[in-house]
């Protein structure tokens, strides 16, 4: 969109502009309306606005450069200065990793005599987060693209810096950890031009730990970043980016503010389902949350209207002002279609409505999380949820278990597939339980995707050969320099979901790094694989796997199962099925009372009696008899299957 004053409507010249910078401003004429000297005043802040986030691969420095820059502000004081000060979770501290992503505002005495307003996002690295880095692209004009002076360029580099240039985010790179003795500056520009077509004469040598370089590149912000513009559509308008649910206030909406201005006490109206209310309170994060008089067009900050519910706020919705509306909504983000797929359940069946309001309050924050309920005929009630990728899934269950207290066991991941029937009906499957009688199938598609691999040179034949053990295809292999090379492959995403970036880091030595995107379906000999306890199914261990690797799998999880269900009073029999065909056995013993205790002597024909009778007991038994698998033995199989798959 056009920016307002550019517009034939609102004629300036340069001085009539109102730019505010310490002198009065200047009216165009005695008739100009008072919302052209409004306009005025916005522009005037507009221009002393940056909006700019970090964008990275896993691990280069991010929070660290964050840190330093903080302190070069002075937004935070010496003495609350920590190491990752953006990063708010526990669990974000313990693992060194950026989930979620975090704004604050800074305050910068710049170099040309202005003091500038600097809005920072700080995203996260990991592909499966990619959705938090293009909602925060959405509320920037310029982005930092750090590349590690140690790493050079890797995969996520390479996959954040493409979604910055299709936001049209002017793009400043920087090399950071230039302190360290294996730093490569060379290596760093020449990939820069080889692969992300950056001159090497715009790179910034930083380093966020020692501050090296962090003054400049403030400056550098300040120069090359452009100031956020106003829309050319009247009225009021923002842009939710994130929110978050806090349990005394309700829903709190992250925004853009991209025209007019919100205020306490605004009547503020949601594109997305109408719902109308006033705002409570508008502030910015400093880091922490602070309250301010108003939030004007250009700026990134918080609005905290009286909403209790979680389902009212959808992200990527505009907020309008219902006194000054905006006719049309602005520009959102496109829906996030989950990737893999696991059930969730609460251990204790009295904890369902708790889970169920837990994960409300956890889809607000996290937009890429999705959920609906299901039940099990093993677990009980529960809900079949959808990530982003397998690291997304583990944090999303370290969360429920941290901050909500919730007791809860997931089910192994699988991922949809295209069930093609005879009759012509394509069913989308993403739970085994509910693929239809083989009999009908004609075919089975597996969802596919194109897998990025940069690795040193030395590591190609052992990485080619990972990916073909995982039914993949190597499609292309490119030499970025003389040391690296990106391995163009096809894989189907169930390969990948639980060990392969793990293999991948190990091989490599942790040089290795991949991204991946969708590439549409393929048809393969797939098959259900079943367990079965005592001849009844388990439908928490089923899931589609490959003809060729049925038979393993299968006789990997009765082995497990074998060690971790309790022995009964009769024998259990553990079988892998594919169809109507047993692939794998294992037997647990039967518990034995030992009649013959009593009988001290007498006949051979009084003890065979005994024995005889106690066979026919535990015959009736079987017949008859349940096997109550405990919850611990879920946990154990479907924690040995993410490790040993």
């Amino acid at each position: 969109m056009q920016s307002l004053y550019n517009t034939t409507k609102f004629r300036f010249s340069q001085n009539e502009k109102l730019f505010y910078r310490g002198k009065s401003a200047i009216l165009p004429d005695d008739n100009t309306d008072i919302r052209y000297l409004h306009l005025g005043n916005n522009m005037a802040k507009l221009e002393l606005i940056r909006n700019f986030c970090i964008i990275a691969h896993i691990d280069h420095g991010k929070s660290t450069l964050a840190d330093r820059l903080l302190e070069l502000t002075g937004t935070v004081a010496k003495r609350d200065l920590q190491e990752q000060l953006l990063d708010g979770m526990d669990l974000e501290r313990e693992r060194g990793i950026t989930i979620k992503s975090h704004p604050v505002r800074m305050e910068y005495a710049a170099g040309d005599g202005n003091t500038y307003e600097l809005n920072l996002i700080d995203t996260p690295g990991h592909v499966d987060f990619a959705y938090e880095v293009s909602r925060s692209l959405g509320a920037c004009e310029g982005a930092l693209l750090l590349i590690d002076a140690t790493q050079g360029v890797q995969a996520q580099t390479v996959a954040n810096v493409n979604l910055a240039f299709k936001q049209n985010l002017k793009v400043i790179p920087v090399i950071n950890k230039i302190d360290l003795p294996a730093a490569n500056l060379e290596l760093c520009y020449e990939q820069m031009e080889e692969v992300l077509a950056l001159p090497r004469e715009e790179a910034l040598c930083v380093s966020g730990k020692t501050g090296e370089g962090v003054k400049e590149l403030l400056e550098a912000v300040v120069s090359r970043i452009p100031h956020p513009e106003l829309l050319d559509i009247p009225g009021t308008a923002a842009l939710i980016f994130d929110s978050n649910y806090d349990t005394y206030r309700g829903v709190v909406n992250y925004v853009r503010v991209k025209n007019g201005t919100f205020r306490r006490g605004t009547r503020i109206r949601l594109f997305n389902n109408g719902i109308e209310s006033e705002v409570k309170e508008v502030g910015f994060f400093s880091p922490e949350m602070r309250a301010a008089d108003e939030l004007t067009a250009g700026s990134v900050g918080y609005l905290l209207p009286n909403l209790k519910s979680p389902s009212d706020t959808k992200m990527g919705d505009t907020i309008t002002d219902v006194k000054d509306p905006c006719p049309e909504p602005l520009p959102g983000f496109k829906e996030v279609r989950p990737m893999v797929f696991s059930g969730i359940y609460p251990i204790d069946t009295a904890d369902y409505e708790q889970l169920k309001a837990s994960m409300g309050k956890l889809q607000l924050n996290d937009a890429a999380f999705l959920y609906q309920a299901e039940t099990s005929a093993a677990l009980g009630f529960g809900f079949r949820c959808g990530f982003l990728g397998l690291l997304h899934m583990e944090i999303i269950q370290e969360r429920l278990r941290r901050e909500y207290n919730c007791d809860i066991i997931a089910t192994y991941p699988s991922v949809i597939y295209n069930v093609y029937m005879k009759s012509g009906e394509m069913i989308p499957v993403d739970n085994p339980v509910f693929l239809p009688d083989p009999s009908g199938i004609e075919r089975i598609e597996e969802p596919i995707i194109n897998c990025h691999i940069m690795i040193p040179s030395e590591y190609i034949g052992d990485v080619m050969n990972l990916v073909m053990s995982k039914r993949g295809i190597c499609t292309n292999t490119v030499s970025v320099d003389a040391r690296h090379v990106i391995i163009t492959a096809e894989i189907p995403m169930h390969e990948i979901l639980i060990d392969f970036h793990d293999k991948l880091k190990s091989m490599t030595r942790g040089y290795g790094s991949m991204d991946y995107e969708p590439a549409g379906y393929r048809a393969d000999k797939l098959v259900k694989l079943d367990i079965l306890v005592n001849g009844e199914p388990v439908d928490a261990f089923s899931s589609i796997v490959h003809t060729d690797m049925a038979y393993g799998r299968g006789r990997q999880l009765a082995e497990r199962l074998k060690d971790v269900i309790p022995p009964q009073m009769f024998q259990i029999a553990i079988q892998a099925a594919v169809g109507g065909k047993v692939i794998a056995r294992e037997s647990i013993r039967a518990m034995r009372k030992d009649v013959l205790a009593k009988c001290y002597g007498g006949d051979i024909t009084r003890k065979r009696k005994l024995l005889e009778k106690q066979k026919e007991g535990k015959k009736r038994m079987k017949q008859i008899g349940q096997v109550n698998i405990p919850q611990e033995a879920f946990v154990a199989v479907l924690k040995a299957t993410e490790t040993n798959s």
